[in-house]
């Protein structure tokens, strides 16, 4: 039995199935955690979510910003660009049922001495408390009050910093937006969402939120996507693995027993333009 971590496919099925055929993947046996955005910008996104739901309890996915994003416009919300690859998804006759079956999923998952999140935690977190504020969040995500937190609460730059005292929807939405959003972070646990570029371009005062000395989280290995301008990152502590196949990267995969590291290229079909 093998687990395999899979950066962000974003829609790019077809570099998705050459990596699982390259990793001699076994949904009898092995599993796969997938760092979340499984869907938009690529051009297969309803394919994508179809396999990963068909897998069961083979996959672990935790939501990324383009997976939130996609809960958002299924229900009528949202501002949508023209790079947004939702319209196959949207008229699914299964669409529901895929997009349920999406929002149940968890914003992060921990796991022996790993924990799986798309971008990454405030340094005030260890992986512990980190789970247990993406309970509330998915609680939200998945009780009555759904439609309302993705209409008008689950969005926006603010806040931008935890505090214990934090209550309610702003609550959620700073979890939200360190565990879906985050790049560059102060020493103080303050994110910056100006930049989404190379670590060259951290704002003053601003840090890889993975290299903050005091983040309380470091004693576990994060696996991590969403920066795809960072590429592939391993550490001891830090398998960052969106590597920006869909911009002309690759796809990973890092088995997480030995860390043998799998990639592949996107197709022609798949790969956009470097904006």
């Amino acid at each position: 039995m093998a687990t395999y971590a899979i950066g962000d496919i974003q829609g790019c099925f077809d570099a998705f199935q050459r990596l699982l055929d390259r990793c001699s993947f076994n949904p009898g046996q092995d599993r796969l955690w997938l760092t979340g955005d499984l869907v938009n910008r690529g051009p297969r996104s309803l394919e994508t979510l179809r396999f990963v739901r068909s897998l069961g309890d083979s996959a672990i996915t935790v939501l990324g910003n383009h997976d939130l994003f996609l809960l958002m416009v299924g229900e009528g919300f949202g501002r949508r660009s023209r790079d947004d690859t939702f319209d196959e998804i949207l008229g699914a006759p299964d669409c529901r049922e895929l997009l349920t079956w999406l929002r149940h999923q968890p914003l992060c998952h921990l796991e022996g001495n790993y924990c799986l999140v798309h971008a990454g935690l405030l340094p005030q977190w260890t992986t512990a408390r980190a789970r247990t504020l993406a309970v509330e969040v998915e609680t939200a995500l998945t009780g009555p009050g759904w439609r309302e937190f993705l209409k008008h609460h689950i969005w926006g730059n603010s806040p931008n910093a935890w505090r214990d005292t934090l209550e309610g929807w702003p609550r959620l939405r700073v979890v939200v937006n360190a565990m879906a959003r985050m790049r560059f972070c102060s020493p103080e646990g303050v994110m910056d969402f100006s930049v989404k570029g190379e670590l060259a371009q951290a704002p003053s005062g601003f840090f890889p939120w993975f290299d903050l000395p005091e983040r309380r989280s470091a004693n576990s290995t994060l696996i991590v996507g969403h920066w795809s301008a960072l590429g592939l990152k391993i550490t001891p502590n830090l398998l960052a693995i969106d590597s920006g196949c869909l911009w002309g990267g690759e796809l990973t995969a890092v088995r997480l027993e030995d860390r043998a590291i799998f990639q592949v290229k996107g197709s022609k079909d798949e790969v956009q333009p470097l904006r």
